[in-house]
């Protein structure tokens, strides 16, 4: 059993497996993003193809689709926030950041994602492209602190 590519913390075959194979529908629009997700890291293409709403198909590039999956490493997704999506639910949105690294380097994918269940299943209708999020700083930083990108050095030495 290996750890789901989701990051949820669930093996594989407990968590996307069972969605992405269609054993299982998902039971939220979280779980379908996460599920499609696993399926860019998995090679899972037919997955991404039918979890799109009905009426979004026709666009979609099997070959293409398969060569930036297969030429990707996959780095983890996080949730940022679920509004709706639910069992009960009819729509949802998800934001989310996919990370993953490429011959260019590594990059991420932030998003805010539709969902909506038509006859008991979650689908895929459509998403928009976020830009960087902007940290803002709640105190004033000193020239003696740690900074805060991380690196281990004092502020004055690094990004100060």
């Amino acid at each position: 059993m290996s750890d789901c590519p989701c990051g949820s913390g669930a093996a594989f075959e407990a968590c996307c497996g069972p969605i992405i194979s269609g054993e299982t529908p998902a039971p939220t629009a979280e779980a379908l993003m996460r599920s499609r997700y696993s399926a860019f890291a998995t090679c899972a293409i037919d997955h991404l193809h039918d979890s799109l709403a009905p009426g979004t198909r026709d666009d979609f590039n099997f070959d293409e689709t398969r060569k930036w999956a297969e030429s990707s490493t996959w780095l983890g997704l996080e949730i940022a926030t679920v509004e709706g999506g639910g069992e009960d639910d009819k729509e949802g949105i998800v934001e989310f950041t996919a990370s993953f690294k490429q011959e260019a380097g590594a990059s991420t994918h932030r998003e805010r994602g539709n969902f909506k269940k038509i006859d008991g299943q979650w689908y895929y209708v459509d998403g928009k492209v976020l830009g960087p999020t902007t940290i803002v700083k709640d105190k004033k930083i000193g020239r003696n602190e740690p900074c805060p990108c991380g690196s281990g050095k004092k502020f004055k030495k690094c990004c100060g």
